[in-house]
């Protein structure tokens, strides 16, 4: 991927942060993008015509009864194997399987496995609730996920409790910044991406804002964040606003009388902020004789709906999702070891770099501080983010080498985020912008960059 030098943007207020924007233009040859959750990262397939990874002989290190963080890089994974996020979970398994591989084949003196758990979805608690009670007591020495906002809530003090690392590569919602020092994200706070969605609708023109949103934690904080951007570009919010009480629950299939609702306000644009209740909320607001080229979506639900929707039902509507757009070599990569690993190669990258560059943090964190135990890598993740400086580096084994000399490193991976702040969240993301073509397939189309000021 190829990009110009960023061009300013705006500057928006999110809560109490300024929220840098630059607007950036990126040369992708892709054709076709990815999907999301509160969650996701572009995902696209790697185009024919573009450059493939090289050969590489991939392993599926699934860790073994004893191998404990005492001696081993123990990865545990708390990510969507069933559930409506559930088309996260093969990029997301894939950046922690192909990562683990990496970090074995580099020789570094470090062995790492990989114990990867269901998360479900926050429809169902018990799922995240019992899965994060069996990697306690596999004494992980990281964990990576969840995918959901909400089932991190539902397990960060499970692990917090237990002194055990969390990174989830796809939480966005605000509430998690600073919950914990056991607890990291490389996916940026929808603080960013709920503005770069703010800028995006108030940059074509709408001023009536209408919001279509489930009352759960990704999607109200999310709603929020984009209201106040709308408002603060001379903009309001006619319907489903923040405190108004029009959010309808996760898991609801009908929608006529929230979408009826929503039009009598006469929007100009309406944003929808949900899941898989998205695949009936499109056509009741198509039904209802709404223009869909003026609905907005994130990463929960941006998307590809082409087996899901007539063609052209959501021909012209936008969406974001935070994550920059990963070469198509390393989306080679995930979709090789996914096919060695899994028996399918990936149709979906959301969220894939994120977990890749989450696993390779916490061996690096790990070699820096001497050891493979949790408490550790808590101490060192965010210095080799490069929190203190250092020397930038964008691989395991050229990391590891110069942390061997005595190095400071600034590990600069895939998805593209900035060292890890006070927060423990990404000091800067990307967010990238898709458009859906003809046939409902979200499409890329470019990247704003935002920073926590």
């Amino acid at each position: 991927m190829s990009r110009t030098k960023p061009v300013t943007w705006a500057k928006v207020m999110a809560g109490t942060a300024v929220l840098a924007l630059s607007l950036v233009a990126c040369g992708s040859d892709d054709s076709s993008t990815p999907t999301a959750d509160d969650t996701n990262s572009p995902s696209s397939e790697p185009s024919e015509t573009e450059s493939s990874a090289p050969a590489e002989t991939f392993t599926n290190d699934k860790c073994k009864n004893g191998q404990t963080s005492a001696d081993t890089l123990r990865v545990g994974g708390i990510l969507p194997l069933t559930g409506n996020l559930a088309f996260l979970g093969p990029p997301e398994v894939a950046g922690v399987g192909l990562a683990v591989s990496e970090i074995n084949a580099a020789g570094a003196g470090i062995t790492a496995c990989h114990d990867v758990q269901d998360s479900g979805d926050s429809t169902d608690m018990a799922v995240s609730t019992a899965s994060a009670q069996t990697l306690v007591a596999s004494k992980p020495s990281v964990v990576i996920g969840a995918a959901s906002s909400s089932v991190s809530l539902n397990v960060v003090d499970t692990f917090a409790s237990n002194n055990i690392v969390e990174i989830s590569p796809a939480n966005t919602a605000v509430d998690l910044s600073g919950y914990s020092k056991w607890y990291f994200r490389t996916a940026p706070p929808d603080t960013i991406q709920g503005s770069a969605l703010g800028q995006l609708i108030t940059s074509d023109g709408y001023q009536k804002i209408a919001f279509l949103v489930f009352n759960d934690t990704y999607g109200t904080g999310l709603r929020d964040s984009v209201e106040e951007t709308v408002k603060a570009g001379g903009g309001e919010c006619v319907y489903g606003c923040k405190g108004d009480g029009n959010e309808f629950p996760a898991g609801q299939t009908t929608f006529s009388t929230e979408v009826g609702a929503a039009l009598a306000s006469n929007p100009d644009a309406i944003v929808v902020l949900a899941f898989d209740e998205t695949k009936a909320l499109v056509p009741e607001l198509a039904g209802q004789g709404w223009d869909m080229s003026k609905t907005y979506y994130s990463d929960g639900n941006t998307a590809d709906y082409s087996k899901d929707f007539p063609a052209g039902m959501l021909e012209g509507a936008q969406g974001t999702i935070p994550g920059a757009d990963a070469s198509a070599e390393f989306k080679a990569r995930l979709s090789g070891w996914s096919e060695f690993a899994e028996g399918k190669a990936l149709d979906d990258y959301a969220y894939g770099a994120e977990s890749y560059d989450a696993t390779i943090l916490s061996a690096l964190a790990a070699l820096k501080g001497g050891d493979t135990t949790a408490p550790t890598i808590q101490k060192n993740l965010a210095a080799v983010s490069g929190a203190t400086g250092g020397t930038e580096c964008a691989t395991f084994k050229e990391c590891a080498d110069l942390i061997a000399g005595g190095e400071e490193v600034r590990y600069a991976g895939p998805s593209g985020i900035g060292p890890i702040d006070k927060e423990n969240d990404p000091s800067s993301a990307f967010v990238g912008i898709y458009t859906f073509d003809a046939t409902n397939k979200n499409v890329f189309t470019t990247t704003v960059e935002g920073s926590k000021e």
